[in-house]
């Protein structure tokens, strides 16, 4: 069954995701990022380019010809997914693909939008009998 983590009251959403990525690829992990928007997969790839000054994290999107090599792949749909390790959602809804993955990862801002389409996530994992943990980052930093 998939492990899923909800990590509530970060900074910003992006970055705190970007940081989860990089942390995957230095552990020597996959993940696939679920930006169900191509304008969200754009930013989310241009903001892996530039996140941190000091490293590198390899990415493509999951239609590029190297995804099945590269160890973070970002992608819209469940179109060509090169594994299933673990999956990042920076989109508002559950990806409708998630139990395929053995981790679903969750971020989640505080503002308040965003923390009220977190919560209807969480209702719908756990109809679905998932245990779902939380992390509140400002209490783990």
């Amino acid at each position: 069954m998939t492990e899923i983590k909800f990590f509530f009251n970060v900074d910003n959403k992006l970055h705190f995701a970007c940081n989860l990525a990089k942390r995957a690829f230095d552990d020597g992990r996959k993940l696939i990022v679920f930006a169900p928007s191509t304008r969200l997969a754009e930013e989310f790839d241009r903001l892996l380019w530039t996140f941190s000054q000091l490293s590198f994290v390899p990415h493509v999107k999951a239609a590029h010809p190297l995804a099945s090599e590269t160890p973070i792949v970002i992608a819209t749909d469940d179109t060509g997914l090169p594994h299933h390790e673990a999956l990042l959602n920076i989109g508002d809804d559950p990806p409708p693909f998630f139990s395929r993955f053995d981790a679903l990862r969750e971020v989640v801002s505080g503002d308040v939008d965003d923390r009220a389409s977190a919560r209807e996530r969480m209702k719908f994992y756990k109809a679905r009998g998932f245990d779902v943990q939380t992390h509140d980052m400002l209490k783990h930093g």
